[in-house]
């Protein structure tokens, strides 16, 4: 089982998939032609039953000069069984797609980055038979965004900050600026970006910082003291607006949901049990995921 952080380094860029292309200049300072449209594809590469093989996140790419696939990795650890299939991932790729692989690697440690970044040979010394070489993307080259200007001029690269300095001391610095930056989007994306944040900060005082701002911001991710006081008169929008926002989450995932879901999460007056599904949200593979456990309990 994946960690959160795991799926909120990777699903970012579903929420945003431009912010990837921006990430190859700023961060990478790879050329990238300019982007037409993007169209996330399913990301089960498995062939036979026995063997499953599955990238965390595959997009193709329309441009100008042709189509791309990019295929983002999130790596929280040195794995090698993971780095001999990155090779598969692209040959099968390549030839059911007929359009260029690219591989992505995103991590929130820099001895990954590192092991991440080296490039894979295979063949004889001297005459590689298929050499693949990972763009990785990681605390040692994605900015420290901590100023307020520079966070709204770029909400999503703010994000992503954040996310891959989220372990380590950088990230307290970014994250009131990028709070105040998440007012100047819509409040869909600001939620959602929130809690792939959350999601991402590995320590404690970090994340009770965050959860602060984020009440105070309004956002449907609240601190528990923060929604203890909140004005009884403003609590059944407030209800409302949770429903709401966590079939949003659902629906942006490209989720299918059943109009059971959709009744059982707008007819819940329970504000704590539907920040629960939110969370759960973000991570569902199915809309009936936000249940777990639930009907079980009598």
């Amino acid at each position: 089982m994946v960690g959160s952080s795991h799926e909120a380094l990777h699903r970012v860029f579903q929420k945003d998939p431009a912010l990837l292309t921006r990430a190859f200049q700023k961060v990478l300072h790879v050329a990238f032609p300019e982007p037409r449209d993007f169209a996330v594809l399913n990301a089960d590469l498995t062939e036979v039953e026995p063997v499953e093989r599955r990238v965390d996140t595959l997009m193709r790419v329309e441009t100008d000069e042709g189509a791309y696939l990019l295929v983002i990795e999130a790596q929280g650890k040195k794995d090698e069984d993971k780095r001999g299939s990155w090779p598969y991932y692209l040959s099968y790729l390549y030839a059911k797609y007929r359009c260029e692989p690219v591989l992505v690697v995103i991590t929130q440690n820099s001895a990954t980055a590192r092991w991440a970044a080296r490039p894979i040979r295979l063949g004889l010394p001297g005459w590689h038979a298929l050499t693949v070489r990972p763009l990785v993307i990681g605390p040692d080259n994605v900015p420290v965004i901590a100023g307020e200007r520079e966070a709204e001029r770029d909400v999503p690269l703010a994000v992503l900050s954040a996310m891959t300095h989220g372990r380590g001391r950088g990230a307290t610095a970014i994250l009131e600026p990028l709070a105040t930056a998440l007012r100047t989007i819509d409040a869909e994306s600001a939620a959602v970006f929130g809690q792939f944040v959350d999601s991402c900060l590995a320590d404690a005082e970090a994340r009770e910082i965050w959860r602060d701002l984020m009440a105070e911001t309004h956002y449907f991710f609240r601190h528990p003291v923060a929604e203890k006081v909140r004005e009884e008169g403003r609590e059944e929008g407030r209800v409302e607006d949770r429903g709401e926002m966590t079939l949003r989450i659902l629906e942006w995932r490209r989720i299918p949901v059943p109009e059971s879901v959709r009744e059982r999460v707008l007819a819940c007056d329970s504000l704590e049990r539907l920040e629960t599904w939110a969370q759960r949200a973000v991570h569902a593979v199915r809309a009936e995921d936000l249940f777990l456990g639930e009907d079980d309990e009598g």
